[in-house]
Parts: structure tokens; sequence; C-alpha cells
């Protein structure tokens, strides 16, 4: 059993680490720091009332932990639950509670917080991806270390879900500054922040599990991506999270300073069309433009080739995959006359895109091609998450939007009809019902369905599946190769 702080310690630990906006993010170098640079940073650390990856991306697993969680195969796998047991009827689930853990504020956890988590999800929890807990009726605390929830029905996808950020599990006393003061059970407590820089984790002194290698961890915020590669180079930063600029992979791949990795992950670089605003509320419009957009060029061009094209909301990594990729073949002439059919000329569209590399080199490729067919498209950067997450995705104020969706096996959300797609098709929402609600091969046989009907909508362009290419110093070692979660997890990573 490690030594543990008492309460008091801990919580004075949080507040003179000075765990607020307006702090400084200074730390001293040392094999035992670690520098992760990022191009998004987060608008605040509340991620049960702001949409957006860079929240979870930076806590989850890493300062929140949750009953389980994915592994690099995306395989559920124990965290806070040490096992957990399903009844017959697929209802109710039973989970032995690892004991001797406690947050960040020194309180213990126990079934209590299992119960106050999932059920304040239901409650206060303003987020899209709420709705996955919305199956639960109740939560039981059977003894501390036994907790004991009731489905109103059976969901397939209800413990996949615990493995994002919905299943984090929250202190019954530290839920009153979320936006600032983030309180976990992970190994990370959040030190200080230094707005539009970075971000300082320490290693919590309580945590139960194995002590992270790197006391210290920053998340180094720099949008450029030219700057980024540049501070790896200069030695600002030890890892670069994820390559956006591709042309530049090849300096790092051909120096022994540095490693890359490159894999896979479930993010679907999707170009939204506002299905509730005319004329994209025309399928042949939104068929027309799917077929005037060559994605193997676009990935070409914008993304070196790198990347796997896709079809449809369904990653390889998902037991329903089919490739669809070729459902709409690079056609001019159709898309020309496609759109003659529906009556629509001078067509002239608004893509607003978050302002991150990916994005822009994406849209630019997308505005060219449309363009050929005679479709006007006027490039709108936005600030990137606050603005866009406002205008775009709030506000569904928009044409066109190009995104990368991270959450993972997030088709569900066409089966949401006030979600930004703007997507309404009872189908597809009674097809989504049934593949959560019966067998698992229902649900394959149900969401194949549903992703051929989601392609065949022209609900949205699935532009290309990004790649998973982490640039680091060759003394850092543990990298996962394809990154399936919301969570740039810290866990695993240690110096050579």
């Amino acid at each position: 059993m490690k030594s543990r702080l008492p309460a008091a310690a801990l919580a004075l630990l949080l507040v003179t680490s000075g765990c607020s906006a307006g702090s400084t993010a200074s730390v001293s170098g040392g094999p035992d720091t670690l520098s992760v640079g990022f191009t998004a940073e987060p608008a605040n650390f509340d991620f049960t009332t702001s949409d957006g990856a860079a929240i979870p991306q930076a806590l989850l697993y890493n300062v929140y932990e949750g009953l389980v969680k994915l592994d690099s195969e995306s395989r559920i796998v124990p965290l806070l639950a040490e096992s957990w047991t399903i009844s017959p009827d697929r209802k109710t689930y039973d989970f032995k509670l690892r004991t001797g853990v406690k947050f960040g504020n020194g309180a213990e956890f126990t079934a209590d917080d299992v119960r106050f988590s999932l059920m304040r999800v239901k409650t206060a929890w303003t987020i899209s991806v709420k709705s996955t807990m919305d199956v639960v009726d109740h939560v039981d605390v059977v003894a501390p270390d036994h907790a004991r929830v009731v489905l109103g029905k059976p969901s397939n996808g209800w413990l996949f879900g615990l493995t994002s950020r919905i299943g984090a599990m929250f202190s019954r006393t530290g839920v009153g500054d979320l936006a600032n003061r983030p309180i976990g059970t992970g190994p990370y407590v959040v030190a200080s922040r230094k707005r539009g820089d970075s971000v300082v984790l320490r290693a919590n002194p309580a945590y139960w599990g194995r002590k992270p290698a790197y006391r210290t961890v920053v998340l180094k915020y720099i949008k450029d991506p030219t700057a980024l590669n540049n501070a790896l180079l200069s030695n600002g930063i030890d890892v670069i999270s994820a390559i956006t600029a591709p042309d530049s992979i090849p300096q790092f791949t051909g120096d022994d300073r540095f490693t890359v990795v490159q894999g896979s992950t479930n993010s679907e670089v999707t170009m939204a069309m506002n299905n509730a605003r005319a004329p994209l509320n025309d399928v042949r419009v939104r068929r027309a433009l799917m077929s005037a957009i060559d994605r193997r060029a676009l990935l070409d061009t914008a993304w070196g080739g790198r990347g796997t094209l896709i079809g449809s909301m369904v990653p390889p990594t998902d037991p329903w995959y089919e490739d669809l990729s070729g459902y709409y073949p690079f056609d001019p002439a159709k898309a020309k006359s496609l759109l003659a059919e529906a009556g629509v000329t001078n067509l002239s569209l608004r893509l607003r895109i978050p302002n991150l590399p990916y994005a822009t080199s994406a849209a630019q490729v997308v505005a060219s091609q449309l363009a050929d067919v005679g479709v006007r498209v006027t490039i709108e950067p936005l600030d990137f998450p606050a603005v866009w997450l406002k205008q775009v995705f709030t506000d569904h104020d928009y044409d066109l939007s190009i995104i990368q969706h991270v959450e993972a096996r997030d088709i569900a959300t066409f089966g949401k009809p006030k979600y930004y797609w703007g997507y309404d098709n009872k189908d597809v929402q009674r097809l989504l019902a049934e593949a959560d609600s019966g067998t698992p091969d229902q649900q394959v046989a149900d969401m194949r369905q549903v992703a051929k009907r989601l392609t065949e909508d022209a609900a949205a362009d699935w532009l290309f599946l990004f790649p998973n290419i982490i640039v680091a110093k060759s003394k850092v070692t543990g990298f996962v190769r394809n990154q399936v979660s919301e969570s740039f997890d810290l866990t695993g990573l240690a110096p050579r």
C-alpha cells in the first residue's frame, strides 16, 4: 500500500500550485519532466458543459478516471472497477470497485461517488454526449466497494460509453469549480495554467496505482504547425502529440534524435453539410457535392497521402466497418447534372472551419474542386474551440464545415435531429435504437445498415480517417500506436 498524504495536505497542494486561469506555467526541466505539444487548447477544464476534444484529450485517464477504459485495441479493460458482471437480461451491471482510491482533494472514492457521477450526467451535464447515460434507470450503493447500475433497457453501447468522458468519476465535494479546478482520481493533478500557452500537470502524490514516470508534464499549446515542429527541433518540447503538417515528417524520420510513431485513429475528418438548411436539405445537392470532391486527391494534397479513405462514419476498428469509400466516385459531370436536376444555379456556400492546419488545408482543396462544378465556396476560419463551437456546433450557423470528430463510435450522433448535422431520418433513428438494444449480432447488422444509409443520403462527406503520427525525442518511450480514445494517455510514457 502506497503512503498517502492527508486530505488537508492534498488540499493545500492544490491551492499552492496555483491552478487558475492566470497562473504562470513555469517548470524546471529535468529527467522527470516532459513537455508535450498540442495544437488545440481547451477553453476551460469542464468537459461536462463544454464540447470539443481538447479537454478530455488533456484530462481523461490523466486527471480523471472512470470505472473502465479503452486499451490500444479498443477493448474495454478495468480501471477504477476491478471487475464487473452483467445480468442475463443485460440490464444490471455490478461493479467491484478498487479500495484505497482517493480523489485529488483527499476524499475517498466509493460507490457513492459512482452513483453521484453517473446520475449527475443525466441531471447536470449539458453537452451532446450526455444522452449515452439516458438508458440508466438508477444506481444502487450495495457496499462502499460495490456499485450496481440498473438500465431501463439493454444497451450494447452503454459500457463502451463509460470509457469516454461521460464515465469520469467525480468527487461529491469536488465539483464546485470544474472549469478551473478539476478533481479526479488520476495519476496527475492540474497544477497551473497559462491561457494561450500551457497547462502543467504534476504527479498526484496519493495516486492508488503505479506512479507516473514523469513527475511533471507540461502541455504546451502551439497552433502554428511550423512553430510546433520548431519547438521540438529547438528542445522547447519533447513530444508532438499529433503532427499537423505532414510535409514536415521527413525531417524527423531521417534524424536519429527523434522517434516517429505512425498508426491510426478513430477520428473522421468530416465535411459537415447543414442538412436542415436549403439547398443542402435536398439530397441531390448533397450528392452533387460528394461527386465533385476527389477525396484521394484531397488526402494526397492536404495530408501527403497519409490517412485512410472510409466513406462513412465508421473506422476500421469498429466491428461493423465496411469500406464505402468508393460509393461516390469523383465525377464532376454527375455533380453538375445533379445540381441542374435540383434546379440549383449560382450556388454560393460558406465553409466555416476551425483555424486548425488540417481543416485549412482540406478546405482549400474542397473550395477549388467545388469551384470546378460551379459552386462558389467562401472559406471562413473561426477560432477554435470557442468560436467554432458556439457558431457552428451550437448555433448551426453554417453551410459547410470541416472538423475532426474524435469520439469513439460517434455515428450515433446522426440519430439526433438537433445535432449540428441537422439530419433527421426516422429509419436511422430506429435502426440505431434497435442496434443498441438487440443482440451483438443484431447490433453489427443494424449498424452496417445505418452506415450505408448515411452514405446513400450523403448526410456528410467523410473526407478521410486521420492518421496518428507522433514525433518525440528518442529518449521518450511508451507511446500507443493507435489513438482510439479521447485521451492523450500519459500514463505509459517513460524515459528510455
